[in-house]
């Protein structure tokens, strides 16, 4: 019994400032264990009365929290154990320079990630425009946010990028988003009729909303026509490009029904002899 208990007590050095016996291993492994099961308890109580959506966010924090634990204490364990880290952080400086310029990107999203979890910025659900993207998000990670857009394609969006560009949230305020087309008339048009037709359109059409109602605007005299917009509301941000451009295949059959001409630019040219 004695040789073994000296066995384990023994001190190996693999460096002046590194030194390990058997015994400061099995007490590491020992506490590395229970700090494991002590997470793992608190991740299940925590999270025993959330919802789906709150409990996905929680261990997406937690995730990362995790890692925090575990740096402190692997650092208390083995300053504890004689483990000199200050001779190992002072070896591998230069390396780990590089390593904190190349993870730079890689904290900025996460960081980014805990801020949109923590103050709602955005959902899951949400249809989301970020540097000329639109899509409705799926999943919101501590690193990344997945959406998928209008044909159907994945868009894996870094989570700095809530910070570095502007978002814009179409469904904030709600489902209900402000849509509109514009279109352009000839001069010798009849101004109350081509209003007319267009709130007759966008009146009949199954998924515009009536409250509320659709109105036209009288932009501008243009160069070439008289420019018009329909504005109008609907319940479904994500067929936005499919139901504007059906209503402007609607302007346009009913326009040539009505003979109301939707001009192309001209010019005159003078020739001078």
């Amino acid at each position: 019994m004695k040789k073994f208990l000296e066995f384990i007590n023994k001190e190996f050095f693999i460096t002046d400032n590194i030194k390990f016996s058997i015994v400061t291993i099995l007490l590491v492994t020992t506490i590395f264990i229970t700090t494991y099961l002590f997470l793992k308890v608190v991740k299940k109580i925590a999270t025993k009365k959330l919802d789906e959506e709150r409990k996905l966010k929680f261990k997406s924090v937690f995730t990362f929290l995790n890692y925090f634990v575990y740096i402190i204490v692997a650092s208390i364990t083995f300053q504890n154990f004689g483990i000199n880290l200050t001779g190992i952080f002072a070896a591998s400086a230069a390396l780990l320079v590089g390593v904190g310029l190349a993870l730079q990107t890689f904290f900025q999203d996460i960081i980014s990630g805990i801020l949109i979890l923590a103050d709602q910025t955005v959902h899951v659900g949400d249809i989301i425009e970020i540097d000329g993207k639109v899509g409705r998000v799926e999943n919101i990670k501590i690193r990344t946010t997945r959406a998928v857009t209008f044909d159907n394609k994945v868009l894996i969006i870094p989570n700095h990028k809530y910070l570095t560009s502007t978002l814009f949230n179409w469904t904030e305020n709600g489902t209900v988003v402000r849509g509109s087309i514009s279109v352009g008339v000839s001069y010798d048009s009849d101004v109350e009729l081509v209003k007319k037709t267009l709130l007759d359109i966008a009146d009949s059409h199954i998924h515009l909303m009536k409250n509320p109602t659709p109105h036209v605007i009288f932009k501008d005299f243009g160069d070439s026509s008289l420019d018009f917009q329909l504005i109008f509301t609907y319940n479904n941000g994500f067929r936005v490009n499919l139901i504007e451009s059906d209503i402007r295949f609607l302007v346009y059959k009913k326009f040539k029904e009505l003979n109301i001409q939707i001009p192309f630019p001209q010019r005159v040219v003078h020739i001078e002899k």
